[in-house]
């Protein structure tokens, strides 16, 4: 099992992530809250007691609320700061004010964000600056020139990307001297096109894979940290089936259930613990807001699948063996 490259730039990061999309109040224009502040503040506390100290953002979770949830808590009990890495996201504009849905990564835009960010989390830098989807109108020099604009500020520290392949990656550290250190995209039980582009090489099955072929070798070979969001699929397996779930989905909740007693553990550590599994070393974001569950994930990175029960639960979930 190789270190997780993460710790060449935060040696005491944990390998689960929590991701805070659902603080603040909920996906609207209401005011946060009193009792959203106390939440948020749960369940960072929770999450570093135990041993979740790696918080992930975006500016367009809940509109900007879960950024300004998490620096009040922070404003509050600036002790926390020190023992957590703190990441967000920029690059999408998806709030009240923008009446189309856009990706903007210009240099003005960047700029703005980064600001906003700050502003919100009432800090002075952010330990991780995603970039949170490619923006087919970005001029490369531009964004790069701001970018670096921003990071000799001082206003981030590291430099990351979400859900770019390899080309994308390569074209844009091409242009920046600040090396790109993680890259986050979706991977999970449910969505393991990240598996199947790897088995069905030469195969017609391979051109239905939505995952971009490569990107998991490219990442390791740059020492890249591969990030997983909605690793719990929605709580698919681990107790929200959701309406209509298919023979597959119903056959692989049923084999979570039984190797989470068998393991001693519980369904979401079993789900978390699969992808965990993969020798790249990948760190789950895990998004949900219920403490118990919370808990429950703590308890993944203790868990070791056998190969032969790793490929199991793979089977059942993809419906069929593997060719």
């Amino acid at each position: 099992m190789i270190e997780l490259p993460i710790h060449d730039y935060y040696p005491q990061a944990s390998q689960l992530i929590y991701g805070c999309m659902n603080l603040g109040g909920g996906w609207n224009s209401d005011a946060v809250t009193d009792g959203d502040i106390r939440q948020a503040q749960e369940i960072i506390e929770t999450c570093l007691e135990h041993k979740i100290n790696v918080f992930d953002l975006a500016d367009i979770y809940t509109f900007g609320k879960a950024e300004e949830v998490f620096g009040k808590v922070l404003k509050a009990n600036p002790s926390l700061r020190k023992n957590m890495m703190l990441q967000t996201k920029i690059g999408i504009k998806l709030t009240p004010t923008h009446e189309v849905k856009q990706y903007d990564l210009s240099p003005e835009w960047v700029t703005t964000a980064v600001n906003n960010c700050l502003k919100r989390l009432q800090s002075d830098n952010i330990d991780v600056l995603f970039l949170h989807r490619p923006d087919p109108l970005m001029d490369l020099d531009d964004t790069a020139e701001a970018l670096t604009k921003l990071h000799k500020q001082g206003k981030f520290t590291h430099l990351a990307v979400s859900n770019m392949h390899a080309a994308q990656i390569a074209w844009l550290q091409s242009a920046i001297s600040i090396p790109i250190v993680a890259n986050q995209l979706q991977m999970s039980l449910e969505h393991a096109d990240f598996v199947e582009e790897t088995i069905t090489t030469n195969m017609k099955e391979g051109c239905n894979s939505g995952f971009p072929r490569g990107t998991l070798e490219f990442c390791e070979q740059q020492n890249m940290q591969i990030q997983a969001w909605s690793s719990l699929a929605l709580g698919k397996y681990s107790g929200n089936p959701g309406e209509n779930p298919t023979e597959a989905d119903v056959a692989t909740t049923k084999l979570v259930s039984q190797l989470a007693n068998r393991y001693s553990s519980n369904a979401n550590a079993v789900v978390l613990a699969w992808l965990m599994k993969h020798p790249i070393n990948i760190q789950p974001v895990v998004g949900t807001t219920n403490i118990k569950r919370i808990k429950e994930c703590a308890q993944a990175p203790k868990l070791q699948l056998s190969r032969d029960d790793w490929y199991l639960l793979f089977e059942k979930a993809r419906g069929n063996e593997v060719p």
